[in-house]
């Protein structure tokens, strides 16, 4: 009651002020401000003093109170989804235009960025790079560095991974500046200003990221002859080490499941492991290749990493606390996000988007 006594008191004193305020235009130009202000002040301490002794307050007072209340809650509500709203716009933008920058560097040079070879990335003023697998090689797929014997990482950070980022950079097609990791100097990055130097952040935060990899869609796979393509990833990364063999960028899930369904349906068909996009990211504290943001956890993405060819939506997959998407608990059931489950509220997901650029 007391803190409810001292919100009609302040919703008074603003009442007083506006009324004070208001009728200045009644009264004399020549009222001063030191007048008003002294009344508002006098009539602030005999309400405040009729209160402590025992008058109490009306119903026409609590109700006002009531309703102060009630707009107070409702816009804090509305902030927080014009929050959410403005993220999701936020991330969907970037993806599009890292797609048009990547769809401009190919219709000047005739490459994608990162695997543009040496001698024309020279006469762009690009960064260096050694023409190897995964280092500037040409074919149309972006992997990093090989590991000696002509084998391209296809999920790892390093070589044309990184080039990509720095190749956009480099030309003016996207914000910021990047660098690329050295071919025999070893790194190891693991906060947020170091990784921004390699990888541009996600505006929608959380420490998350974006990179470049590439698999084939609908599986992990790129070893039985089947179609690989270029995605863009979002994760939160917080590992990214490269030595003069390959590499390994370690992340979690950091979107809520509100935000990874609102992105998906905007630009593709709401569906976590379907589409062009789909709820994978790169951790290799799981393993070396995309996995599934099954459970936000380790447990969870192992248990789905293989993808939908491989049996992903037979398994029994109920929502939970920690799941991006689930199947209600029916074996083979469809799977969709998790959107019951706290409203959709609980950091669970991250995404991957199949590149438009040489599709």
């Amino acid at each position: 009651m007391q803190l409810l006594g001292i919100m009609c008191i302040l919703v008074y004193c603003v009442f007083v002020f506006l009324m004070a305020d208001t009728g200045c235009f009644l009264f004399s130009a020549r009222e001063t401000l030191s007048r008003r202000r002294n009344e508002i002040l006098r009539r602030s301490r005999a309400y405040v003093a009729r209160k402590l002794h025992g008058e109490g307050f009306t119903l026409i007072e609590l109700a006002i109170v009531l309703v102060i209340i009630g707009l107070i809650v409702g816009g804090v509500l509305v902030g927080q989804d014009l929050i959410r709203a403005a993220g999701v716009r936020a991330t969907i933008t970037q993806v599009e235009r890292f797609n048009t920058a990547a769809n401009t560097f190919k219709d000047k040079t005739g490459y994608l960025p990162g695997d543009i070879p040496p001698g024309l990335a020279s006469q762009f003023g690009l960064p260096i790079r050694a023409g190897s697998t995964g280092n500037g090689d040409g074919n149309g797929v972006i992997t990093a560095r090989g590991d000696g014997a002509g084998v391209g990482f296809t999920q790892e950070p390093g070589g044309e991974t990184t080039l990509f980022w720095a190749d956009l950079s480099a030309m003016g097609l996207i914000e910021g500046k990047f660098t690329v990791t050295s071919g025999t100097a070893d790194i190891s990055l693991t906060t947020m200003p170091d990784i921004s130097s390699l990888l541009p952040p996600a505006k929608i935060g959380r420490g998350n990221f974006f990179y470049v990899y590439s698999s084939s869609p609908n599986t992990t796979s790129t070893s039985w002859n089947i179609r690989v393509v270029n995605f863009f990833g979002i994760s939160a990364v917080n590992l990214v080490a490269v030595n003069s063999n390959h590499g390994l960028m370690n992340s979690t899930a950091a979107l809520t499941v509100n935000e990874a369904y609102s992105i998906d349906k905007k630009i593709d068909d709401g569906m976590p492991g379907s589409g062009r996009i789909q709820a994978l990211y790169l951790n290799a504290s799981i393993q070396e290749a995309p996995v599934w943001a099954a459970g936000g956890g380790v447990a969870g993405a192992s248990l789905f990493y293989q993808g939908p060819d491989y049996g992903l939506e037979t398994h029994q997959a109920p929502a939970s606390a920690t799941s991006c998407y689930d199947n209600g608990d029916v074996y083979g059931g469809t799977l969709t996000y998790s959107l019951e489950i706290s409203n959709g509220s609980n950091v669970n997901c991250a995404l991957s988007f199949q590149m438009q650029a040489g599709d």
